[in-house]
């Protein structure tokens, strides 16, 4: 059922962002008049799952889920109709219009995706408001378990305070992006403040560990499933682990440390159980567990029990619009640091891009309208940016020769311009094989 609910979610996802890119071109075309052959939900390939012609245009279902397109009269484009461009052109063609209309018609479905993201966050703010921990209210820093961290310099301890000069307000995802982006982190250590620099091949050692966060809260030793072949039967479920060896453990982290350095030995547990606390005999493995899994407490726990306080920020109609538009600002620039540092070869960000089943893999297995429209807000800017890019058979590239036509007044010849698309053509192929590669690859090594 899971995978079901994963794969709704991405095709969706997908199909929403794809009908609305091509719209961003159908909707200019037909407004200066130009004639639109077909409009696809995916690639029909030899044939399609659905077709229906109405009025001039095709619209159509194809079987092959890697895109979609429109196929306007007179363009060179994926179709590389040569019959078509061999004919005088007809005033009804792409190629007949003024430059500058098909400007507005290329950069139509860039468009739409930029204002589909930021209309998603503004309706994400309105909606559900955001709920957050401040930044100064963790008095006792982060957990860094992560190792790429800590080979970094980073502690379980440390309280994040900036990152390229950006101060740190809240704690979220927003932080480990930032720090994973970032190149100086301004950490306070035992009451100092310090500066520890990011390494070029960051990324590329994240790479090569289990995923894990690279910031986390510290939290408490809640237990939550104790196995069936732990000699510690007498710890249940939703136990609080206060204390071992007469040493308090407030964070699970310390825990972990005490248990270590009690490998094989039997030791007093505190525990709070039903709001009382009581001591308990446990036997320490040698490799220094105690045969449980960690649970999680809800936040509401959390604040109760005074480690946490859960802050949350309602806007009113008027006020989703700024918040929006600020947070669509701040993906859209961090997508493009991420760029940024993927053609940049020291980072080695290069081996962590991924194709379809990366974009897969980010949808919950589980379904909520939340998660599902931040990763598709996230995936319409991804898509916006990509297709900005100037290679020839994308938006950016037509843009560029729109751009070049309008500047010099001499337009490329159709020969040249079907060279370039068959180029963008196959330099995109190699890397839609690169990407899923690397995807394949992962899932081979288990990475």
């Amino acid at each position: 059922m899971e995978i079901v609910i994963k794969l709704s979610q991405f095709l969706l996802s997908l199909s929403l962002l794809i009908i609305l890119h091509e719209l961003g071109h159908f909707i200019p075309s037909k407004i200066f008049k130009t004639r639109v052959e077909k409009f696809y939900l995916f690639f029909d390939v030899k044939f399609s799952l659905f077709k229906k012609k109405i009025g001039e245009t095709e619209y159509g279902i194809g079987w092959l889920p890697l895109g979609g397109y429109v196929k306007i009269s007179g363009m060179i484009d994926e179709s590389m109709d040569k019959e078509q461009m061999a004919l005088p052109p007809q005033p009804w063609e792409f190629r007949s219009k003024p430059a500058w209309q098909r400007l507005i018609i290329m950069l139509g479905g860039v468009t739409v995706n930029f204002i589909l993201a930021f209309v998603i966050y503004i309706g994400m703010a309105y909606a559900y408001g955001e709920m957050y921990i401040a930044n100064t209210a963790i008095k006792e820093g982060y957990w860094i378990e992560n190792v790429a961290m800590q080979n970094a310099g980073f502690k379980t301890g440390d309280k994040i305070l900036a990152v390229d000069g950006e101060k740190m307000e809240r704690f979220d995802n927003a932080i480990n992006s930032k720090i994973v982006m970032g190149k100086d982190v301004l950490i306070e250590r035992n009451g100092t403040e310090q500066h520890i620099k990011i390494p070029n091949d960051f990324i590329d050692q994240l790479s090569k560990q289990a995923k894990s966060p690279l910031v986390a809260l510290r939290m408490p030793f809640a237990i939550g499933k104790v196995a069936t072949e732990s000699v510690n039967q007498n710890l249940k479920p939703k136990d609080l682990v206060i204390a071992l060896n007469g040493q308090k453990t407030k964070y699970f982290d310390e825990a972990k440390t005490i248990l270590e350095n009690n490998k094989g030995k039997s030791i007093i547990a505190s525990v709070l159980r039903d709001e009382k606390e009581i001591q308990i005999p446990v036997v320490v493995s040698k490799e220094g567990k105690l045969g449980v899994m960690p649970g999680a407490l809800e936040m509401e726990s959390l604040e109760k029990l005074g480690y946490y306080k859960v802050s949350k920020q309602e806007f009113s109609f008027l006020e989703s619009f700024p918040r929006g538009i600020e947070k669509g600002k701040d993906q859209l620039i961090g997508y493009g640091k991420q760029l940024k540092m993927i053609f940049n070869p020291q980072t080695k960000a290069y081996k962590q891009v991924g194709g379809f089943a990366a974009i897969f893999n980010i949808f919950p297995s589980t379904w909520s309208w939340e998660v599902f429209w931040n990763i598709t807000a996230l995936l319409s800017i991804m898509l916006g940016v990509m297709n900005l890019l100037p290679i020839p058979a994308l938006d950016g590239g037509h843009v560029i020769f729109l751009l070049y036509e309008m500047i010099s007044g001499r337009k490329p010849s159709d020969k040249f311009l079907e060279n370039a698309q068959m180029v963008g053509f196959i330099l995109l192929i190699t890397l839609l094989l690169f990407a899923n590669g690397n995807d394949i690859y992962k899932a081979i090594v288990g990475k």
